[in-house]
């Protein structure tokens, strides 16, 4: 009965292990994914990631020509948890991190609605990865055709990366444009001196 007892402890310190060990794991698995090509992995969940915010209307980005006065578009901004809580830390991004912006058109009128706007179909998806080994800038963009399941990196000679390093506010992000981290990054001095 004392080596069964002891034999019962074992197991249960040899599961509690591994499931440490497998929290681990699973914690870098939200980090980008690559094709052997160099394309992006589409993360499927990314909508059960951290939820930064959501701009209406703003002018900025290979989207913006759609934009439209009358039913603007919505930027959401979704990042892994993993970066998020390192943030939450240092107030920077670690490598790895990942953001999906989803372009979402707008409606105005439908149902009950008599006035503002509500979110409707996927119009885009885009990607910002850092990846201090896999990129020379540390930043890359990727974009997503409809219903794509990999990106294809965007040329760096595209606007996105100069307004990325000219304006973002921590580490080529728009933080800014976070309300919930813009107090963090300010608290942890990584806010960049014009913000």
């Amino acid at each position: 009965m004392k080596r069964m007892s002891m034999l019962m402890a074992g197991v249960a310190v040899m599961l509690a292990a591994f499931a440490l060990t497998g929290a681990d794991e699973g914690s870098s698995i939200d980090g980008p994914q690559f094709t052997a090509d160099g394309k992006l992995v589409r993360p499927q969940n990314y909508r059960e990631w951290i939820f930064l915010t959501s701009g209406l209307g703003m002018n900025y980005g290979p989207m913006a020509a759609e934009a439209r006065e009358e039913n603007p578009m919505f930027d959401n901004v979704f990042v892994t948890r993993t970066a998020y809580k390192s943030f939450l830390e240092t107030g920077r991004w670690p490598d790895k991190t990942m953001f999906i912006l989803e372009v979402r058109a707008s409606e105005s009128k439908g149902s009950i609605n008599k006035g503002g706007h509500y979110q409707s179909g996927v119009a885009g998806v885009e990607a910002e990865v850092k990846d201090e080994r896999r990129f020379q800038g540390k930043w890359a963009f990727f974009s997503f055709g409809k219903g794509a399941s990999t990106g294809n990196l965007v040329p760096t000679s595209a606007g996105c990366y100069s307004c990325h390093a000219q304006h973002g506010a921590v580490d080529n992000t728009f933080v800014q444009f976070y309300p919930t981290l813009l107090s963090v990054a300010k608290d942890k001095k990584t806010l960049r001196a014009e913000h």
